[in-house]
């Protein structure tokens, strides 16, 4: 037998409270994948597009090789690096936010 959900009288623990704060987080993390998704994909599609810009020498190597070797691994680690700023940001925005509403006496 399954007991009840225990009613929260605190803002931060509320089911309005964490469905905002994981809206706002999937909203963060499908922008994040996007932008992975379209540099994986890019880089066959320039090869499909422009093969004689990707085909280039550059210090000795293929501009594609350029672009997959050196460049993507920076890349990644950057999205990586943005979407947890940005996730901590928007987690310390919702507490502040709360701890505003308790002071407050309020609800949202």
């Amino acid at each position: 037998m399954s007991t009840p959900d225990p009613k929260h009288t605190d803002f931060i623990h509320s089911e309005e409270f964490l469905a905002e704060l994981q809206r706002r987080q999937f909203r963060l993390s499908v922008i994040c994948a996007a932008s992975f998704l379209t540099a994986l994909l890019a880089l066959p599609a320039l090869n499909f597009f422009l093969p004689d810009l990707m085909a280039t020498r550059v210090g000795g190597f293929p501009f594609t090789w350029l672009l997959l070797g050196v460049l993507f691994f920076p890349l990644v680690w950057t999205i990586s690096w943005i979407f947890i700023q940005r996730s901590i940001a928007l987690e310390n925005r919702e507490a502040e936010n709360a701890r505003q509403h308790a002071a407050n006496g309020n609800r949202r």
